[in-house]
């Protein structure tokens, strides 16, 4: 009964797959078929609108059915090399179906989950910064914002007013959370060493005079598991089919007939007896 069972929930899928979507004189294309063009084209139907990409897949299955019958009525399945073509695609296929499902097993939950608990528990904290600055061209002019700032004036409305940053000006100066090996140095060593509100003398660096005010610090949080899992699921399956390749070659014996033979090494010469 289990697999009767089993054979009548598979039916409708495999009867999916093989539905017959378009013809072209005659030559049926199936849904199975759509999917496996839609894998094989990757990249060029990243470009289209999605709206686009079945129409595309369709027009293409509808050529490659075309030249395919045109290339068998010329008989290029009997040119000398079409044999080794064929042989040399479906090991490369069966290898990559084969890597693909096996690397699958070893992505499970459970595994990303280890990795991940792992990998953060061996992470040092990290501290970082949110930060605010002034940027301007001279020093006259850092100086000046200075001492406006230490007269009360208000760090996001002056840096609106007169930083040269075209990213953060418009923000108030704001470069929000940052670790110090995102700053150049002279930027990052001041602002790194500043209390939270307070307000730094003017720096300067290889884009000019900068003036900064800390606005908090904290220890990196660290990422969520759900945000970092694509990542390791990812690694996870490189790293297993790494190792397949790996220990596949290890098992085997692999002889190089276009390599002259290495040379037999010489057995080293007798040590010389000395004289009492």
């Amino acid at each position: 009964m289990l697999s009767l069972g089993l054979a009548l929930v598979a039916t409708p899928v495999f009867a999916q797959a093989d539905k017959v979507v378009a013809r072209v004189d005659g030559i049926a294309i199936t849904e199975r078929e759509i999917s496996l063009a839609t894998e094989d084209l990757g990249e060029r139907l990243a470009q289209l609108p999605d709206e686009r990409k079945r129409d595309e897949v369709i027009n293409y299955l509808v050529d490659l059915k075309l030249g395919a019958r045109a290339a068998a009525a010329a008989k290029t399945a009997d040119a000398p090399d079409f044999a080794a073509r064929l042989a040399y695609f479906r090991e490369k296929v069966l290898l990559d179906q084969y890597l693909t499902a096996e690397a699958k097993k070893a992505a499970t939950p459970e595994a990303a989950r280890k990795l991940y608990d792992e990998t953060t528990k061996a992470m040092a904290p990290e501290e970082e910064v949110n930060a605010r600055h002034i940027l301007v061209e001279e020093e006259a002019q850092a100086k000046a914002v200075a001492e406006r700032l230490k007269k009360g004036e208000d760090f996001a409305k002056v840096a609106a007013e007169l930083s040269k940053d075209p990213g953060s000006g418009k923000e108030g100066g704001s470069l929000g959370w940052f670790t110090k090996d995102r700053m150049v140095p002279e930027f990052a060593d001041v602002a790194f060493k500043l209390n939270k509100g307070q307000v730094s003398d003017p720096v300067k660096s290889q884009f000019g005079w900068h003036v900064i005010k800390l606005e908090d610090k904290r220890s990196k949080p660290l990422p969520d598991f759900a945000t970092v899992k694509p990542q390791i699921d990812q690694y996870l399956e490189r790293k297993a089919q790494q190792d397949i390749i790996v220990a596949l070659r290890e098992k085997a014996k692999v002889e190089r007939l276009d390599q002259p033979a290495a040379p037999a090494t010489p057995a080293p010469a007798p040590a010389e007896t000395k004289k009492p």
